[in-house]
């Protein structure tokens, strides 16, 4: 069986080291100036983009603004800071957790 060597026999002399460090850096500076600009150019787009549907979203948010402020003047607050959505409803049963258990007086037929 033979033995296969994949070196060469001859030591690098310290001209290919010095040589070898210096592409080695060449390259790296290279790359990060590439990724530099790979990321730039997505910033780029992303803010684009970004400002792209803030400009076409200002409609809706006006609409929206317009619907905050109706609904804030169609149900005016009461003095205590209450709703008065149930205002002229009459409370009859007891309240567990938030649900009403009401008892029905008798002869009264539940309609669902």
């Amino acid at each position: 069986m033979k033995h296969i060597s994949y070196t060469t026999g001859n030591s690098s002399s310290l001209l290919q080291k010095v040589l070898a460090v210096i592409v080695t850096l060449v390259l790296v500076v290279l790359g990060l100036m590439f990724s530099v600009v790979v990321f730039s150019v997505i910033l780029v787009a992303g803010a684009t983009f970004w400002a792209f549907l803030w400009w076409k979203m200002r409609p809706i948010r006006k609409q929206m603004q317009q619907m905050r402020e109706a609904m804030r003047d169609f149900e005016p607050r009461s003095t205590n800071g209450e709703s008065g959505a149930f205002k002229d409803e009459a409370f009859k049963g007891e309240i567990i957790e938030g649900e009403v258990i009401s008892r029905g007086e008798p002869g009264e037929e539940k309609k669902r």
